[in-house]
């Protein structure tokens, strides 16, 4: 159970993130964010890195590309206390993440207008947000993964228990809810292409 030191944050529902943030802050977690949710965070009062500034890479490509970069996903896949890990992370620069916050662009609200056409659609296709959350999940033992906002108070809670760790069993009942999420996103994408 280790201590929460760096988060990622992406949102489009960006509900309740602002306090949870502050929150996290008063741990001394690092936030690594990205778009409109830097933003958000930063007039709050919120110290934020870019993920473009982290990684070294802008952002492209109509903001297609941001976090899939191996900065990001080497630091949330990394397992811990596996030594060849972290000599490849040192040898590459690469930092632990070990909150990921995050949800998807909503493509079901967004096919659900009649009149949205299939280039609209597939824009609102996440990319990223699934490979973090599947990442996050994957590695549970080491990193807390929160797709649900009604998770946020209890995490903090925990993390004020735990001098800013979280359990194991907590990130595997995390871990469990990243996979009902993406698993129902990709039938909702699925259903709506078999229709075109």
């Amino acid at each position: 159970m280790g201590k929460i030191q760096r988060a990622i944050i992406s949102l489009s529902d960006k509900t309740g993130i602002l306090e949870f943030a502050k929150e996290l802050q008063t741990f001394g977690v690092e936030i690594l964010s990205t778009g409109g949710t830097a933003r958000a965070l930063r007039e709050y009062g919120l110290k934020i890195m870019d993920v473009s500034e982290y990684t070294g890479f802008p952002e492209m490509l109509d903001g297609r590309v941001k976090t899939l970069h191996p900065k990001i996903h080497g630091g949330i896949l990394a397992i811990r206390d596996n030594p060849a890990h972290a000599k490849k992370m040192k040898e590459h620069g690469l930092q632990p993440i070990d909150l990921v916050v995050v949800n998807l662009y909503p493509f079901e609200a967004t096919v659900a207008e009649p009149s949205c056409p299939l280039e609209e659609a597939i824009e609102n296709i996440d990319i990223g947000g699934p490979s973090m959350l599947r990442a996050g999940a994957k590695n549970y033992p080491y990193v807390t993964v929160i797709v649900d906002p009604a998770d946020y108070q209890p995490i903090l809670e925990e993390m004020k228990k735990s001098d800013g760790s979280v359990s194991k069993q907590t990130n595997f009942r995390l871990a469990k809810k990243v996979y009902q999420l993406t698993a129902r996103y990709d039938k909702a994408i699925s259903e709506y292409l078999k229709n075109k």
